[in-house]
């Protein structure tokens, strides 16, 4: 199961993991966001990411392979955009909206693994949209 809140949303501070990492994580996305708006392909988003993560110091790894398994038995592989601090894989979109579809394939990103929380942004409009995802085993 994923529990959806948005960062910016009034939840208690409990309630979020990794706070002071995803704080960071989002301020680089609001900073590319604002130089750069929405009308670009993934690609330029995710080399402006990369040029950030690293000039601000945060550990990152792009495209790592997560293994899939069946029964203890890798069965194939995902790819998520960045694992960051080997704590929150951030995922990244250039579309009108976050859809559902969007938030089950980081679904099937996390299930199954040690990572528990997914930052899931969205380019693709005038206002930057970022959806922080926490799986849950209930």
């Amino acid at each position: 199961m994923i529990a959806e809140k948005t960062q910016m949303g009034t939840y208690k501070e409990t309630e979020y993991i990794y706070k002071d990492l995803t704080y960071k994580i989002i301020g680089v996305l609001y900073e590319i966001h604002k130089e750069l708006g929405s009308v670009h392909k993934e690609i330029i988003y995710h080399k402006a990411i990369t040029i950030e993560l690293i000039e601000k110091g945060i550990p990152f790894v792009e495209e790592k392979t997560i293994d899939v398994k069946y029964k203890g038995k890798k069965v194939g592989v995902y790819r998520p955009d960045f694992i960051i601090d080997e704590k929150v894989i951030l995922e990244v979109k250039v579309a009108p909206a976050i859809t559902k579809a969007m938030r089950d394939q980081v679904y099937y990103y996390v299930k199954g693994t040690k990572y528990k929380l997914v930052l899931l942004a969205n380019f693709g409009t005038s206002k930057l949209g970022v959806k922080r995802l926490i799986y849950t085993d209930k």
